[in-house]
């Protein structure tokens, strides 16, 4: 009898434990103890289910949606909280890319050859710019814009702290001194007003020496060329172009990358492809400007080499090369470049699509006085690479952090652009900085926060983007 009934019992149990398992968090628990200690634990985590329906509200199987969580199952159905999470910037390919790539994979040349020349052919054709050169990123590109343009150890460059690092690394890369100067509060462009009292300073310097201004586009919008153009006349200063975000940004009608034709001193301009900007190739970058300046790019880009690998190993090149430079390897591949040739082409649908998103963006947020919108200067287009709101923090109750985790709490990546170069640590501590050193770039950056903006999203995606927003500063609001 008693077998018997220890057996009913351990049926029971078996059972019981395979219901368990079905609609409890004791699979968890019933893995890791050993099987003497079930008949124990049973009676009390079956009471798991009646409490968690009870006392929680929950479903006893959860939904795919809203897992144990019917509040926020609420929010979704309501429209304010997203089912899945909505990535910051991912690219937007297509078939012709892919085709165009797996050609490349197929052909006898993947690195750099034909392609890479007939899309530096067509960016520059693109922009109006006289001469490209296609390079494996846009750091790449402003390190090159140093060294074919001689600036190194001694001389000086004048950049702005509201940038990414890669900016004012080359610089130092080059062995030369950056010089902060700090920004416009509207555009947070660098301030051409403050990068004159920079120059009368330093001219009372005889060991300064100020060899050019490197302005970044900030998000797209371009900087006050004009005020920029006419320092660097009156100073005999070059001009390089941080345009990472400013494809195809215009300035008086002109894109960026197509003023090296205009002025008697040089004007290089450095664009990136990288996997979130407005055109793609993974990884990649272009330098614009005049041709003569090109070609010695050209040599410093791949080893400082007279002739390149495509021109070396093609049926008409020569074993041949010297070495004319202690050049670099930057130089971009026929894959890369496979990518970039169709990403051109649809660059106005892409930018079409962004523009209208902005436009969303603007109506819903304009009339929200805790928010300050970007803007766009008369005269020129912005780019619209990012969209930068800034959070009037006086009049809300969390700060730039928290709204970024509430956001986040809503499925909505955002993104900060960027930490000011004056804060990072190496630059703290070489140049002595202060965070009250550049006070527009410093108080400006407590209160950004980027906003999703990118050709693939779609209108629904919008509207999340928008509804979480207004939800969480009417939940915020002071």
């Amino acid at each position: 009898m008693h077998g018997v009934r220890a057996g009913k019992i351990r049926a029971f149990f078996s059972g019981f434990e395979i219901y368990l398992r079905r609609i409890t968090l004791a699979p968890f628990i019933a893995r890791r103890l050993p099987e003497s200690v079930f008949p124990v634990l049973y009676p009390l985590l079956a009471v798991i289910p009646l409490l968690r329906t009870r006392y929680l509200g929950l479903l006893v199987k959860p939904s795919a949606d809203c897992g144990f969580f019917p509040r926020r199952c609420d929010r979704v159905k309501k429209g304010r909280i997203r089912n899945n999470f909505l990535s910051f910037s991912p690219p937007l390919i297509g078939r012709e890319e892919i085709d165009e790539v797996v050609d490349t994979l197929r052909s006898d040349w993947v690195t750099t050859g034909p392609k890479v020349k007939r899309f530096e052919e067509e960016f520059a054709g693109f922009i109006g710019a006289p001469a490209a050169l296609a390079l494996n990123s846009g750091t790449a590109a402003l390190h090159v814009a140093l060294a074919t343009l001689g600036i190194g150890y001694g001389d000086a460059v004048i950049t702005t702290p509201m940038t990414f690092c890669s900016s004012v690394h080359v610089i130092e890369h080059v062995g030369a001194r950056s010089i902060l100067v700090d920004v416009e509060r509207d555009t947070l462009n660098i301030n051409p007003a403050k990068i004159l009292d920079v120059i009368k300073s330093e001219i009372r310097n005889p060991k300064s020496k100020i060899k050019a201004i490197l302005p970044v586009h900030l998000y797209g919008h371009p900087c006050d060329m004009d005020a920029l153009i006419e320092i660097a006349r009156e100073y005999d200063l070059a001009i390089i172009e941080d345009a990472a975000h400013a494809l195809p940004a215009k300035y008086k009608g002109q894109f960026i990358g197509s003023f090296s034709t205009s002025f008697p001193f040089p004007v290089l301009t450095c664009f990136s492809f990288y996997a979130t900007k407005n055109l793609t190739t993974a990884e990649g970058g272009m330098l614009t400007g005049p041709s003569e300046l090109i070609e010695e790019a050209r040599i410093w880009s791949l080893h400082g080499m007279s002739r390149d690998a495509w021109k070396r190993y093609s049926a008409h090149g020569s074993w041949y090369y010297e070495v004319i430079r202690p050049g670099f390897k930057y130089n971009m591949t026929d894959i890369q470049a496979a990518l970039g040739i169709h990403q051109l082409r649809k660059l106005p649908q892409f930018q079409a699509r962004r523009r209208e998103i902005v436009r969303r963006y603007n109506e819903a947020f304009s009339k929200i006085e805790e928010l300050q919108i970007p803007l766009e200067r008369k005269g020129v287009e912005h780019a619209w690479h990012l969209y930068v709101i800034r959070l009037n923090l006086e009049m809300i109750s969390i700060d730039r952090g928290q709204f970024i985790e509430e956001l986040k709490a809503r499925n909505i990546g955002t993104s900060v652009h960027f930490i000011p170069i004056h804060l990072h640590p190496y630059y703290r501590d070489k140049y002595g900085y202060k965070p009250e050193d550049f006070p527009v770039a410093y108080h400006e950056y407590q209160r950004i926060v980027s906003l999703p903006l990118y050709p693939r999203m779609s209108d629904n995606d919008v509207d999340n983007v928008i509804e979480a927003v207004l939800d969480v500063i009417k939940k915020y609001r002071r």
